[in-house]
């Protein structure tokens, strides 16, 4: 029997603190839905603490989330503690998850703290958090460049004090694979009590050893991967959750290892998170990169045709690509809407059903086909463009190469409409002046166009991030006109502003 090991996602804690990749509570509740689905064991739901929002966001969570364990994270201090354990009270599996650097560097640099006042400090805050609940994780913030022998001195306080999991963090991305298992394998030896809880590893990418150092860690004896999707984070960001768990899947002859990750659901997961931050993946990125299942040379071409696995060591549809693909038109109906939406593997209720199709068919009317690429963005635009404050009502553009580009905006605002007409370089820049002169000063700092699908109808994807003195916001837009696009994803950044 293959060994089974739990996947902890922080997507929504430690991915959403990466610049540009902030959302809010709705767009969370999304996320945490699609993790539920995939069937991770914890999700990160965020950090109590740090903000109301944050707060509010992880009980919302907790209200819905029932088939994994809900984690807040916390610092070693009773305020944080306790926000926590407000937030997860009704939490169906609660955890609360604290953390305490145990480098050299950091105890001198950041904490101000001694080894001795650091142990205190562990065992006193777990022994507080376990009073609210019985699953609580403590992490010793940068692990891998900590001494050993007094990390296992903290962890050994942190399970005397009751906690079920440890985790050894390589905060900076800094460790070799090598060293992760080393150090699993020395804290299993070395740590007394380590063998009866939990022992999770923790990298991130700085020297793109992420993924590497979780296989390793695990293979080493760990049962808790820290991950998350497409490998967000801070820096370089997280060991990714589709390649950890593919590489899993791909060599279970070699580990002997496996997940409970539903792993048909990893690429709408994926796509859906990108879509939400307004990102996209680097087309050769690993599993859910387009190019992934490309193949351009003659020679691979030639083995593909004759049998997929010469080149192809997974399967599209082992992540969930759909390769069934059902077009329609304006004159499809709603049941083979709801056969293509059910196909695609989406479990939408009543209420949203309706704002899809909906959207289909004014979709429909502007183009000939549409396809389940068309479908599926559809249904994670998931009706931005009628909500929020700023909401698109008409736009007139005027623009060549002989004049400035000229933009006349309508748009609702709020419980009224007004007008506003801006001059720029061209009618994009135009479009987001003339947003400006109603909603603030925003500067752009990223904006890219992505056709959902072949030809010249085309569902165009807008993706933009703006940022002004309070931060950075990323918004998305579809539309088969790329003015309209641009001009919704623009409004989409400024109300997650707000």
């Amino acid at each position: 029997m293959p060994r089974t090991v739990k996947i902890f996602d922080t997507t929504l804690r430690d991915g959403e603190q990466s610049p540009g990749c902030s959302m809010n509570t709705g767009e969370k509740l999304e996320i945490a839905r699609a993790l539920e689905r995939l069937r991770v064991d914890v999700i990160e739901a965020g950090f109590a603490a740090s903000s109301p929002g944050d707060k509010e966001a992880i009980g919302e969570i907790a209200k819905i989330i029932k088939d994994c364990s809900v984690a807040s994270l916390c610092r070693c201090r009773e305020g944080d503690i306790d926000a926590a354990r407000d937030a997860l009270a009704n939490a169906a599996q609660p955890c609360i998850h604290v953390f305490l650097a145990t480098s050299d560097l950091h105890m001198e640099k950041k904490l101000r703290m001694t080894r001795e006042q650091v142990i205190e400090n562990t065992g006193s805050a777990v022994r507080y958090a376990k009073k609210f609940c019985s699953d609580v994780q403590f992490s010793a913030e940068d692990a891998s460049r900590s001494d050993p022998d007094f990390l296992c001195r903290v962890f050994e306080a942190a399970i005397r004090a009751g906690a079920a999991t440890i985790n050894i963090p390589d905060t900076v991305g800094y460790a070799l694979p090598e060293e992760t298992a080393a150090l699993v394998r020395y804290v299993l030896e070395h740590c007394e009590g380590a063998r009866g809880v939990a022992i999770a590893v923790h990298p991130h990418n700085d020297l793109g050893m992420a993924t590497a150092n979780v296989l390793a860690g695990i293979a080493a004896g760990a049962s808790q991967a820290e991950v998350t999707l497409c490998g967000i984070g801070e820096r370089a960001g997280n060991a990714a959750l589709e390649e950890v768990v593919m590489g899993l899947s791909t060599r279970r002859n070699l580990l002997d290892i496996d997940c409970r990750v539903e792993t048909k659901q990893i690429y709408r997961s994926a796509r859906l998170l990108l879509s939400t931050i307004g990102a996209s993946a680097s087309p050769n990125k690993p599993v859910i990169g387009q190019n992934a299942f490309a193949h351009e040379a003659g020679i691979h071409q030639h083995g593909v045709m004759a049998d997929r696995a010469t080149y192809e060591i997974m399967s599209p549809e082992s992540i969930g690509i759909p390769q069934k693909e059902m077009v329609l038109g304006k004159h499809s109906g709603r049941h083979a809407f709801d056969e293509t939406v059910q196909s695609l593997g989406f479990s939408l209720s009543e209420e949203e059903l309706k704002a899809a199709f909906k959207a289909f068919k004014a979709l429909a009317d502007k183009k000939k086909n549409v396809t389940n690429n068309d479908i599926e963005a559809l249904i994670k635009d998931g009706g931005r463009e009628t909500e929020g404050y700023y909401r698109l009502e008409s736009f007139v553009i005027n623009s060549g190469n002989t004049i400035d580009g000229t933009a006349i905006l309508k748009l609702t605002v709020g419980d009224g409409q007004k007008q506003t007409v801006a001059f720029g370089d061209g009618p994009v820049d135009a479009s987001f002046k003339a947003i400006n002169m109603l909603a603030g000063d925003f500067a752009l700092t990223s904006y890219s166009l992505n056709a959902i699908t072949d030809g010249g109808d085309a569902l165009g994807e807008a993706l933009v991030r703006i940022e002004n003195e309070k931060g950075q916001y990323t918004g998305r837009g579809l539309s088969t006109d790329i003015i309209e696009a641009s001009i919704k994803a623009y409004l989409n950044a400024v109300n997650k502003s707000l």
